[in-house]
């Protein structure tokens, strides 16, 4: 079967959906491609609150965030294909999926990325010991335990800090498995100050900073992991060992945009966007993590929402930027999005420093513009907002963090 479009947003997590009903808003006939039999992606397995608090001004759990997003989408004219997956996207603006009744094309005037992150395994960190049962990502733990009603261990210990790491050290102790703690290489952790707060410290679970995990035991199943602690250049410090006895090791090391299956756009590693979220092919916009990670799903959506307007502009031939201004990471600045501006449309610009400062002023110039914060940290994200600006010279703006005393 063939279909004709002017928007295809491809993936249906809470940034694809608002995508979608963006871009149907503004006129835009709206195809939405999810490979899972519903849409929502990960929001349907995070039962935890926290969700909405800026998108809707509502404290919701995962699934209420879905089900308020689809039953937005319940009133409008958008196309929903489930259980599809995008086998190819061309230059000639076409692409090829496969669903339970066959491969299919569609030709489209505009794309939305919103295909999100997957996990960082295990394999990756290079940890020598035996093969064994009991070692999931902290996502696989979380389904198992919210979606299937599987418990995946009696023990079990957590390496890596992030946020769905700290989530899951609680969730793991509500259904009364025994967390041994949670092992973070950073000298800080890697998630929230809240999630810290509420889902470690509120439980008294132990969290390790500056140690790693060097070896895994076990016949068939996981029964040791051992610890050690690590100097600031994240060597092994000799005979600062400990050994953990748990059956389970839950992996929380880090997501990985997915760019996939579009091969010809910037990347680095996700999708590299303006402020309005086109990509170096000026057809197929991105959103969401599939750009960079974000803190929280109400970002996420809110640049699906602005991903979606703008190829639905550009669909119509409403939309055509007459300048780019690079976006330049200057010192102490770690992660920046996004790294072109269009200076006559409003940017929301989000950064995460390369350090913890107790006072920071962040600077971007020669724009003029100085924000303080009286904390910062690399695991949370720090917000600026840039009002449009003409200067038809101007061809890059930097960002900067300094401490201030």
């Amino acid at each position: 079967m063939k279909y004709e479009t002017d928007v295809v947003v491809l993936g249906g997590g809470g940034g694809g959906m608002a995508a979608a009903k963006a871009a149907d808003k503004n006129g835009a006939n709206v195809i939405l491609i999810e490979r899972e039999e519903e849409n929502g992606g990960v929001l349907n397995q995070c039962i935890h609150n926290g969700f909405g608090i800026h998108y809707y001004r509502k404290d919701l759990t995962g699934p209420e965030f879905k089900e308020t997003l689809q039953e937005e989408l319940a009133n409008t004219n958008i196309k929903i294909l489930n259980s599809a997956f995008v086998l190819n996207v061309n230059k000639d603006k076409q692409l090829t999926f496969v669903n339970h009744k066959g491969i299919h094309e569609i030709k489209t005037k505009a794309l939305v990325m919103a295909t999100g992150a997957r996990e960082r395994h295990f394999n990756s960190l290079a940890v020598p010991g035996d093969r064994v049962a009991g070692i999931f990502t902290a996502g696989v733990a979380q389904k198992y335990i919210n979606l299937q009603n599987l418990k995946p261990a009696n023990s079990a210990l957590i390496v890596g800090s992030g946020d769905i790491g700290l989530i899951m050290a609680r969730r793991l102790h509500l259904e009364g498995i025994e967390v041994k703690g949670v092992v973070e290489i950073l000298p800080y952790p890697g998630g929230l100050e809240r999630n810290v707060q509420q889902c470690l410290r509120d439980y008294n679970i132990p969290l390790y900073l500056s140690h790693t995990v060097t070896r895994v035991e076990g016949n068939k199943r996981l029964s040791k992991v051992y610890v050690s602690q690590v100097d600031e250049n994240r060597q092994v410090i000799p005979n600062t060992e400990k050994v953990f006895n748990v059956d389970a090791l839950i992996t929380s090391v880090g997501l990985i945009p997915l760019t996939d299956p579009v091969k010809f756009v910037e990347t680095g590693p996700g999708f590299i966007t303006s402020n309005t979220n086109q990509t170096s092919e000026d057809w197929i916009f991105a959103a969401g993590n599939c750009t960079v990670v974000f803190d929280l799903v109400d970002y996420v959506s809110r640049e699906g929402e602005k991903a979606g307007k703008y190829a639905a502009l550009y669909s119509q031939n409403q939309y055509f930027p007459e300048q780019k201004v690079k976006v330049k990471k200057g010192k102490n600045i770690n992660i920046l999005h996004p790294m072109y501006i269009d200076p006559n449309e409003r940017t929301k610009l989000y950064l995460r420093v390369s350090k913890t400062f107790k006072r920071v002023e962040v600077t971007v110039e020669p724009l003029g513009i100085k924000m303080i914060e009286e904390e910062a940290r690399p695991s949370e994200m720090i917000e600026i907002s840039i009002k449009p600006f003409k200067d038809k010279n101007l061809k890059e703006i930097e960002v900067s963090a300094r401490e201030l005393g």
